[in-house]
């Protein structure tokens, strides 16, 4: 019976949205890699191929390109909450080690940070481990490190990018806020964090689609300042206000067209910022592990 409980409580702690859904991680990782030097490229490729989820990757890819592995590596961090060798550091045991990787812990604290409404922080280190996966990666010699922590910083950057990502503490990141799209009032409303969470798509896409959709937002907008990793959580904390709609009804916030616009217009710009950005970083990391002698 307890064991029961444990597994439903375990449930209700993964029913909030995730972050950028499949489509959105995609396209900042196809966006990243336009911008990345031609050595960084080669790191990453070769960064990934140790990696034991690589043939998954692979096969999702569909061609096997190195760009397009690389966009099915940047949603691991979110495709090992529903697999079981991980486990949830606060609610399970450890599960057996993971050959290749040094650690195989969800993790589900790194993906966000919440703010309470005073702007105190509340739970939740995006930021803070960004910082640490970039400096891991720029600085240490154990292979399996590089290899575990590159999925984690590209799937963060990109997570950083959705303003939700840095939310409020009481709806819980937008968590709590039912909405209803007026373009398809017949559905069940859906939470508001779901919501932005799809604004890049549909999770199917892939493959020519996906670097199709790729350059055209590159030619859309003009890449954002780099920035450190505090100016991106500030950027996101500024945008919280136009990530809500403006009008409810019985209780219920209401999608309506001119919203939906400005969000998808936010949504768009935010990725390719993050995919530029992302590919900055990695650019940095690669040019001082190579001033070090190290590959």
């Amino acid at each position: 019976m307890r064991r029961i409980f444990a597994l439903l409580v375990g449930l209700l702690f993964a029913l909030p949205a995730l972050a950028w859904n499949s489509a959105g991680h995609r396209l900042s990782a196809v966006i990243a890699w336009q911008f990345m030097a031609p050595e960084t490229r080669r790191f990453v490729e070769r960064t990934l191929k140790d990696h034991p989820d690589h043939s998954n990757w692979v096969a999702k890819s569909g061609t096997g390109e190195a760009v397009l592995i690389f966009a099915e590596a940047a949603n691991w961090p979110d495709s090992i909450r529903q697999d079981p060798r991980f486990y949830d550091a606060e609610r399970e045991p450890p599960t057996p080690p993971v050959a290749g990787l040094p650690d195989n812990a969800r993790h589900r604290d790194w993906h966000y940070t919440d703010f309470d409404r005073h702007g105190r922080r509340g739970r939740g280190h995006i930021d803070r481990q960004i910082e640490i996966l970039a400096q891991s990666i720029r600085s240490t010699e154990n292979a399996q490190e590089i290899t575990w922590a590159l999925p984690w910083l590209t799937h963060l950057i990109g997570d950083l990018h959705q303003p939700l990502h840095a939310g409020r503490a009481e709806d819980r990141g937008g968590n709590e806020i039912d909405i209803i799209d007026t373009d398809k009032p017949d559905r069940a409303p859906i939470n508001l964090h779901r919501w932005w969470d799809d604004l890049p798509g549909s999770s199917s896409l892939r493959g020519e689609r996906l670097k199709q959709r790729a350059e055209t937002l590159m030619a859309e907008h003009l890449p954002p300042p780099q920035g450190s990793v505090g100016l991106w959580l500030a950027e996101s904390r500024q945008l919280l206000e136009e990530a809500y709609p403006d009008r409810q009804r019985d209780g219920v916030w209401l999608v309506e067209p001119e919203f939906k616009a400005r969000a998808q217009r936010s949504a768009r710009r935010q990725l390719l910022a993050a995919g530029f950005r992302l590919a900055r970083q990695l650019d940095a990391i690669v040019e001082a592990r190579v001033s070090r002698g190290t590959r």
